[in-house]
């Protein structure tokens, strides 16, 4: 099933009109100067390597996840519904 299905894909793309692009730049640009491209080697060498200090990123992420777990645990412990909503006339309550 999969084969025949993807056989009828492969059919209708291949009867897919494609636009024509041969004539859609216009007149000023065809003779543009663009910008030269570069190699990147020699731009990647300019780059300062990044160093990361591991023990300052593994306090960091600690210190992160507490905050987390900790705000996890505030979230768990509050009520959805406050009281005000809770007795209000047509309200049904937990």
């Amino acid at each position: 099933m999969r084969a025949a299905t993807l056989a009828l894909f492969l059919a209708l793309a291949a009867c897919t009109q494609f636009p024509e692009l041969d004539s859609t730049v216009v007149p000023n640009l065809e003779n543009a100067e663009f910008p030269e491209l570069l190699p990147l080697e020699p731009l990647m060498a300019r780059t300062s390597p990044v160093v990361a200090d591991a023990d300052r990123t593994t306090q960091a992420l600690d210190a992160r996840v507490a905050a987390l777990r900790a705000r996890a645990a505030a979230l768990q412990r509050r009520d959805i519904v406050d009281q005000d909503t809770e007795t209000r006339p047509g309200t049904t309550g937990n």
